[in-house]
């Protein structure tokens, strides 16, 4: 009566306002959002991986935060599946109510007039009265299922879970719940609905809603007085400044206009490409470099950006956003107009070019290179010239221990027992210096262990091992099968074994300033040819001629004789004289 007034047509009406809303309104948005929500979900998984293997190369997320991060998203994977199907079951729901209630209007009917005789009308307006109060009833639960499943598929990303947030929304402006516990009480009392339990409703409603404003009032007097404390407390309180003093191995910053250059949504790869070096640089060095940390510096120009190792720069490049460097291997047929500049890694004269010029520019000659190549291929070098300072001691015994898994006889016998990790870690710094591979750990060791039992010092040991390394060394340098090499006058040899003493190489500066000025003369006259040539001298002075060449001429090879293998084929191209 008080619901439709004894009226089925009115009741009728209802029904059907009330399933039209679920249908068309409340479950179609429902079912909808849960479609959408989980293909999206399912569909930006594997990007969602991607970018935490990147944060967990470049150091950003420890090991234990990448699986609690990944575990995340198989969960969020799993709940939005299952609510796209738990919506079809909702809707199914209110689609069964809908069904049950004709077949009750039917059957109504079919008993009243076939079964108890009575007037087609007196049995429609009893039955189907009956029927829609029924209907009505059952209806209300199924809405509000469909309300709480439209909540739950429509919520916001949020930190606390459902019945937190619901909790927040609705206790969050006491004035709401003093308004709903008015309107209950008026429905108590002033209408033919039960009393008792809409008043405790009320009365339930109106004091948290009484308790609620006093706990605000209070509770934004002590956050007052709290900030008042912390403000007055400050200044007194000690900074901690040992988080200040972590430094990261390795760093590039970059300007703020070459933020896209490392942001996955704006296309930018960079990060990729730093994981490739790495993976790179453990293949052809097998040096583990540690996570290199990317970030941005106000401080740098727009357009630059800078590489650090343990806190210093070592390297800086300017690049031009929107460009690509064009350099002319030789080979150019045509004169490329742009912006003059020089290759931030060697220093080469390049052009910065538009992307309009970029077909041109391949199409005569010019080498080509955009904007993430660039700066890789300049962090690359940086770190294989750099490699000796990047091997610790912890990335040495990242490397001890790795060989261990496979050959634990050769590391047990060395460390500690013969070498410290400090001595093996210097032998490795002379190899990496001047550019020799220590991936082949295990000839390394072999080759320590036979030889530190005569002598510690590390610069003979180093010596050995890299007779110990010539297939390696000879495959490195030498070209088409066949090697270069420069060869010192005999001269020129006694005059630096004589001024070989404990101390080191004691040569008079004027003769070690001819020598200098000779090697570079007959290594620049091969250069021209198109020849890198390697310096080939006797084992007992290899190593001082190295120290001697290494300011002048960094990227010279020196070897000796103890450090070619018997198939190479050596091809003299010159003798240095003075």
């Amino acid at each position: 009566q008080f619901v439709i007034g004894g009226n089925f047509v009115v009741g009728i009406v209802i029904f059907l306002v009330l399933i039209m809303i679920q249908m068309l309104v409340i479950v179609s948005g429902t079912t909808r959002i849960s479609e959408v929500a989980a293909r999206f979900t399912l569909d930006a998984m594997p990007g969602k991986q991607m970018a935490i293997d990147a944060d967990l190369n470049n150091g950003v997320i420890t090991e234990q935060e990448a699986v609690e991060k990944r575990s995340e998203i198989r969960r969020e994977a799993d709940f939005y599946g299952a609510m796209d199907g738990a919506c079809k079951f909702v809707s199914g729901d209110v689609r069964a109510g809908l069904v049950i209630t004709l077949i009750n209007i039917i059957g109504g009917l079919a008993i009243g007039v076939w079964m108890l005789k009575l007037e087609p009308f007196s049995a429609a307006k009893k039955y189907t009265l009956l029927t829609i109060g029924d209907g009505l009833v059952s209806q209300i639960p199924a809405l509000l299922i469909s309300v709480a499943t439209g909540l739950l598929v429509s919520r916001a990303a949020s930190e606390s879970n459902l019945g937190e947030d619901l909790t927040k929304e609705l206790t969050a402006n006491p004035k709401a719940l003093g308004i709903t516990s008015g309107a209950l009480a008026c429905l108590g009392l002033f209408t033919p609905l039960p009393t008792l339990p809409l008043l405790i409703l009320a009365t339930g409603a109106g004091s948290l809603a009484w308790i609620m404003k006093k706990g605000t009032s209070v509770g934004e007097a002590e956050a007052r007085e709290a900030e008042e404390r912390e403000k007055a407390e400050k200044g007194k309180k000690p900074e901690d400044v040992a988080s200040l003093l972590t430094i990261d191995p390795m760093e590039l910053e970059i300007g703020y206009s070459l933020i896209p250059l490392v942001d996955p949504e704006q296309g930018g790869d960079l990060l990729d490409r730093v994981t490739m070096i790495r993976r790179q640089t453990a293949l052809e060095m097998g040096l583990i470099v540690p996570p290199i940390r990317i970030r941005d510096n106000m401080q740098l120009t727009p357009n630059t950006y800078s590489i650090k190792i343990k806190g210093v720069e070592v390297a800086r490049g300017e690049i031009m956003v929107d460009n690509y460097l064009a350099m002319n291997p030789g080979t150019a047929t045509e004169e490329l107009k742009g912006r003059p500049t020089k290759d931030p890694t060697f220093g080469l004269p390049a052009i910065w070019i538009t992307e309009n010029d970029r077909e041109r520019a391949e199409m005569i000659g010019y080498t080509v290179v955009d904007l993430p190549s660039v700066v890789a291929t300049h962090l690359t070098e940086v770190i294989k010239r750099n490699s000796a300072e990047i091997l610790g001691r912890q990335e040495t015994q990242q490397l001890l221990d790795n060989l261990k898994k496979s050959y634990p006889a050769i590391v047990e016998e060395l460390v500690p027992n013969i070498l410290s990790l400090g001595e093996v870690q210097n032998v490795l710094h002379n190899l990496l210096r001047e550019g020799l591979s220590i991936r082949d750990l295990l000839t390394i060791l072999e080759a320590l262990a036979d030889h530190a039992r005569v002598s510690k010092d590390t610069d003979f040991l180093s010596e050995r091992v890299r007779a110990a390394l010539k297939r390696q060394i000879c495959n490195q340098f030498q070209e088409n099968g066949a090697m270069n090499v420069l060869t010192l006058d005999p001269k020129i040899e006694e005059v630096i074994a004589n001024a070989i003493t404990q101390e080191g190489l004691m040569i008079d500066p004027g003769v070690a300033n001819r020598i200098l000025t000779a090697i570079t003369g007959e290594v620049s006259k091969q250069l021209a040819k198109g020849k890198q040539p390697v310096m080939l001298t006797s084992p007992k002075i290899r190593r001082y001629l190295k120290e001697l060449t290494r300011r002048a001429l960094p990227n010279l090879a020196i070897l000796s004789f103890d450090e070619i293998v018997d198939d190479v084929q050596i091809q003299s191209v010159g003798v240095v004289r003075i």
